[in-house]
């Protein structure tokens, strides 16, 4: 299988258009048009990690985190990076990350760690704006369901738990064909007034393509006439951690043996306990300090994340319950996320999650 086919249903489900500026996510290694047999799946690369992809004949690495983060401006082999640049080069191994882009997605990273706490309702605890776009199309009426139809296929017209969204009026289309011209309806040279409905829907703006793309094809129009507006709405699909709610809810103290169950860590830094149950939850894998605020602004009972700083505890303020359960600790389950995206669509294709213990902060 082409290594652009493995990329196209990764980044379907988390489109690199929603990582975060910082990030390196993407095809960071390798030709998309090389054929792989198997792919290993893991957190980090190591030099560990990579020894595994060649040992078992691995010829792509799909990463949680990227190798590269900054540019490299020679490559020597002087540092670890430098080093497994080299030796994945050398050994004609591909390497592709899916980072804070799957982080961004509701089924990302962050509801992979509520699956595992066991929680229910969850929603993204900061939505993010600038996504949504609205697109405006006009079609005759005989042929109007048959283009809205197309356009809730391509991924237009979902909003919140609904989809097949649209508004539509009837109105009244006027145009001229010319010499060059072969109409739809009316004839050339005559003014043409035909009974058409505007149709006006919703999308997320990483599937414009596909909408576009899906709209030209099903108008019945020479020249489709369609208008795309910015909107400043937030998109309840994207956006940064995971808030929902336990079951049932429990003491902060079993909620904290919990954590370290769950998460298998051996401790949890955490605030001051606030003597009160633990029901609704918020979560961010990896560094997520910045998200205490909207933790607290939902009325989270705790926030669950990683890489929490001294003064940053400080912000829970006698109002939540802030844990550092450790970025490893808060991530590891993103392995089993990737291989399950692609099993559901090439369940033939070999995938291996690696076994090598990447965690590199350890305990006493």
């Amino acid at each position: 299988m082409k290594i652009r086919e493995i990329i196209s249903h990764l980044e379907d489900f988390a489109p690199l258009s929603l990582q975060e500026s910082y990030d390196n996510a993407g095809l960071i290694i390798g030709d998309p048009d090389d054929d792989v047999n198997q792919a290993l799946i893991c957190l980090d690369i190591t030099e560990d990690t990579l020894k595994e992809a060649i040992q078992n004949n691995c010829k792509l690495i799909i990463s949680h985190h990227p190798l590269i983060f900054q540019g490299l401006k020679k490559i020597t082999g002087s540092n670890l990076v430098e080093r497994l640049v080299l030796n994945a080069i050398k050994n004609n191994i591909s390497i592709y990350a899916i980072h804070t882009n799957l982080d961004n997605v509701l089924d990302g990273v962050n509801a992979k760690i509520a699956e595992k706490l066991g929680l229910e309702n969850i929603k993204i605890l900061q939505s993010r704006k600038g996504i949504l776009r609205k697109l405006v199309t006009f079609c005759p009426m005989e042929q109007a369901e048959e283009v809205r139809n197309a356009l809730f296929k391509a991924g237009a017209g979902s909003i919140g738990n609904y989809d097949f969204c649209s508004f539509n009026t009837e109105g009244k289309g006027t145009f001229r064909a010319n010499e060059n011209a072969n109409p739809f309806v009316g004839e050339k040279h005559s003014l043409h007034i035909e009974k058409e409905e505007r149709i006006e829907t919703i999308f997320p703006s990483y599937k414009e393509n596909a909408v576009l793309k899906s709209l030209l094809m099903a108008h019945p129009y020479e020249e489709v006439a369609y208008d795309i507006y910015p909107l400043e709405n937030t998109f309840g699909n994207v956006g940064s951690g995971i808030v929902g709610e336990l079951k049932t809810a429990m003491t902060e103290t079993n909620f904290l043996k919990k954590l370290k169950t769950v998460f298998k860590t051996e401790s949890v830094k955490h605030t001051t306990l606030l003597n009160r149950k633990i029901k609704k939850v918020a979560i961010c894998g990896g560094s997520g300090s910045f998200l205490i605020q909207s933790a607290k602004m939902v009325g989270a009972d705790v926030f669950v994340s990683a890489d929490i700083k001294y003064h940053d505890f400080f912000e829970a303020d006698g109002k939540i319950l802030i844990t550092d359960i450790g970025h490893f600790e808060s991530e590891q389950f993103t392995k089993e996320l990737i291989y399950s995206i692609l099993t559901k669509k090439i369940p033939t294709f070999a995938l291996r999650i690696s076994d090598m213990e990447t965690n590199p902060v350890k305990y006493f």
